[in-house]
C-alpha cells in the first residue's frame, strides 16, 4: 500500500491533513498544514475522484465515473522504481 506524499510548496516539508469534509461521493475538502514549525503554512485542498481505472468487485449502482483513457491507466500502472520486479516477471524468471 502506498500513501500520497503531500509536500509544502514553500519549504518542501511534509504536509498533514488537519481535518477534512466529504462534500460529495467523489469530492473531499481537506485542510492541510505544514509540519515544519518554522514554516507553518496551511491551505485548503480538494481531492476529487474523476475516472475509473479498474472496475470494483463489489459495484455500487450509484457510483458512475467515466472510464479512464488507456494512456491514463498505463500511467497509473507504472512502478515507482524500475528495480522492483513485476509479480508476473518473478513467476517467469
Amino acid at each position: 500500500m502506498s500513501t500520497y506524499k503531500l509536500v509544502c510548496p514553500h519549504c518542501h516539508g511534509k504536509m498533514r491533513i488537519r481535518s477534512s469534509d466529504g462534500t460529495h461521493i467523489f469530492l473531499r475538502l481537506a485542510y492541510l498544514q505544514c509540519t515544519n514549525e518554522v514554516c507553518g503554512w496551511s491551505c485548503k485542498a480538494q481531492f476529487e475522484m474523476t475516472h475509473e481505472l479498474s472496475p470494483s468487485g463489489m459495484p455500487n449502482p450509484s457510483v458512475q465515473l467515466p472510464k479512464a483513457p488507456l494512456s491514463v491507466r498505463r500511467t497509473a500502472m507504472k512502478r515507482d522504481s524500475d528495480n522492483q520486479m513485476d509479480l508476473l516477471e518473478a513467476e517467469c524468471a
